[in-house]
């Protein structure tokens, strides 16, 4: 047995799994190979609480522009404060991103990452109780192929991540006519109803392939960890060479 071996059998042990960080075994290292092989210049960070994706990002040495984009008073703030001392990282004024111009409810989880515009199910809260909504806050609600800031402006090759919990269709689809200039997407897809009225995987899936994106990654996500059963994964997709 060699001494890495042992090492990482040691490590499991104590509840702790350590791997490579390389694309053959790192999520984090496959992700920013995928940004870098598709040249992707500008992310479009769509759901971004308090900034841990654009801080990820950051982290792994991507250096071009980030526009984040949250709805939730305190993580607006909190995200203000994330991006304050980068010059490339900007954050949009406070607003949910859907299919249409005007108002909305979200729906604020006990742990913040959970909450969404559509009512959570039982299949969901039964899993993590932390997650049950604690109150609600109404705020605009625009599609993103209509949002004017420099940043959509001056890219031209964007990645969109989606994270809103079960709204990623809305947030697809108000985002058509921007889709020429995106190069690639990463959002929720679940396997199981999680909130109610949310479109799951294989529609989500179909709705990208059809207008030209393949499916290059799959990233486990939420699971019960009392089955082991996972409950929602992401999905990361590019364009086809056909489709730019």
């Amino acid at each position: 047995m060699s001494l890495a071996h042992a090492f990482r059998l040691l490590a499991r042990r104590a509840g702790i799994e350590l791997h490579w960080y390389e694309p053959a075994q790192s999520q984090e290292a496959r992700l920013f190979r995928l940004l870098s092989h598709h040249c992707v210049d500008t992310v479009l960070d769509v759901g971004a609480n308090d900034g841990g994706y654009a801080r990820m990002l950051r982290d792994g040495g991507f250096e071009g522009g980030i526009l984040s984009f949250e709805p939730l008073d305190a993580a607006h703030r909190a995200l203000d404060a994330a991006a304050a001392r980068d010059a490339h990282w900007h954050v949009a004024p406070r607003m949910a991103l859907g299919a249409h111009d005007g108002e909305v409810e979200i729906n604020v989880a006990g742990n913040s990452t959970s909450s969404s515009i559509l009512p959570m199910m039982a299949t969901h809260s039964n899993v993590a109780p932390q997650s049950a909504y604690v109150d609600v806050e109404r705020v605009p609600i625009h599609r993103l192929d209509g949002v004017r800031h420099a940043v959509i402006e001056q890219g031209s090759a964007f990645f969109l991540k989606i994270d809103t919990q079960g709204y990623e269709m809305p947030v697809l689809l108000g985002a058509e006519r921007l889709l020429h200039r995106v190069r690639g997407v990463q959002l929720e897809l679940s396997l199981t109803p999680l909130y109610d009225g949310q479109t799951l995987y294989r529609e989500t899936i179909d709705w990208l392939v059809a207008r030209g994106f393949e499916l290059w990654n799959v990233i486990p996500g939420f699971s019960d960890s009392s089955s082991g059963r996972m409950l929602q994964m992401d999905g990361v997709f590019f364009q086809s060479l056909q489709a730019r």
